[in-house]
């Protein structure tokens, strides 16, 4: 049997080679539901805070400062200055960006104090080490964006903050799950460098899953919003059983500032939906979007999927051998944090939007929907070829 595509393989060739690319957004990004209005635009009684956020202009950071600033905070970035936000880009006359290098310059950063440092560009540990002691004596606490890719090998159910890492490479990997280990292991060993910097009550790790939702650079999920909105016959890899986990972007930033505000130290799985979800359940929720009339055909061999090069489809990760248990990672301490979750209407439609919106290019539009690699093109034939084995 041919090697799956590992987890976060597809992503190496998407989201982590374009971190430095600017993310393309609008002001619909910045929309929020009914049910999300109201303790989302609060202003906070809590202290205002003074925030560093590393990074800050791509997918995850521009929802953070803006966030942040509309509860009375004051933030600063720092970036190699780059990447233009164009998410809440009129946000950031109110930010304070320092100019620097993660990879040999942090001159900007020297002499400085603030409250909270938000870590979204650790991508190296050698940079986590190097900004977490430095700032150890300046700022009172030190957010870590990692990833639930420290969990790597994923074998087994209910993974927890407690689950032992694995913290160094192991010999005799594939290709894939040499890249999947490299990505799993730098994160951990970044998570250790700010908690021996800052101490455990200093730091705060948050470990999220895929985050999905307008202006995601990785295309990874935008399959789902744009087949759901055609309608018609539509091909669902998966077994009946098989989970699915993912998270809104917007409420993972917004969950961070709240965590800088209450100082909940500790590590946490940054990881929705609240519930346990199949993907068959997610599809048809999700499918509630659009006022189409559609039909599910549920692709349930793994060997048919693996033959025609269907490995995923987030947030769908065929659940097999060392992927088992990607989408079976707890949540618990993380709600009782103050984790919440948008409803997935709001998530589909505002990702739709976006993606059918000036806020990007014809251009792209066709790059991705005229690849004929993605299943969004091959799903015809396949679905044809899937009924013919069944006939």
């Amino acid at each position: 049997m041919k090697k799956l595509n590992s987890r976060r393989t597809f992503i190496k060739k998407g989201a982590l080679a374009s971190i430095a690319i600017p993310l393309l957004g609008s002001n619909l990004i910045s929309c929020k539901s009914e049910t999300q209005k109201e303790p989302n635009e609060a202003k906070t009684e809590s202290k205002k805070l003074s925030i560093l956020i590393l990074g800050g202009t791509s997918f995850l950071g521009p929802h953070q400062v803006a966030y942040a600033i509309s509860r009375g905070h004051k933030v600063s970035t720092f970036t190699r200055g780059k990447t233009k936000p164009t998410v809440h880009a009129e946000i950031f006359d109110q930010v304070e960006q320092l100019i620097g290098d993660r990879e040999n310059n942090l001159k900007a950063l020297e002499n400085r104090k603030w409250d909270v440092v938000i870590d979204n560009s650790g991508r190296k540990v050698e940079w986590t080490k190097a900004t977490a002691n430095l700032l150890k004596d300046n700022v009172g606490m030190y957010m870590y964006t990692s990833s639930t890719g420290v969990y790597y090998p994923y074998l087994t159910d209910n993974i927890s903050e407690e689950t032992k890492l694995v913290l160094s490479m192991p010999e005799g990997l594939t290709e894939d799950e040499q890249y999947e280990q490299e990505y799993g292991v730098m994160k951990g060993n970044s998570e250790l460098e700010a908690i021996k910097a800052f101490g455990k009550e200093r730091t705060i790790v948050v470990r999220p899953t895929y985050m999905i939702g307008p202006a995601d650079k990785t295309d990874r999920f935008i399959h789902w919003p744009i087949r759901l909105a055609k309608g018609g016959e539509i091909l669902v890899p998966s077994k009946k059983e098989d989970p699915v986990q993912y998270v809104d972007v917007r409420d993972i930033a917004e969950w961070f500032i709240r965590l800088a505000e209450n100082q909940q130290h500790g590590t946490y799985n940054g990881v929705g939906p609240k519930d346990a979800q199949t993907m068959q359940e997610f599809v048809k929720q999700a499918a509630q979007s659009f006022d189409v009339k559609s039909s599910f055909v549920m692709v349930d061999d793994y060997d048919f999927l693996i033959k025609n090069k269907v490995y995923y489809s987030v947030p769908w990760i065929m659940p097999h051998e060392k992927n088992y248990g990607s989408a079976r990672i707890s949540n618990s301490k993380s709600i009782a944090a103050g984790l919440t979750f948008r409803p997935l209407k709001e998530t589909v439609n505002d990702t739709y939007n976006w993606w059918i919106s000036d806020a990007i290019t014809e251009e792209r539009r066709q790059k991705f929907e005229a690849n004929p690699n993605t299943l969004l093109a091959k799903e015809k034939d396949i679905l044809e070829s899937w009924k013919t084995l069944k006939s």
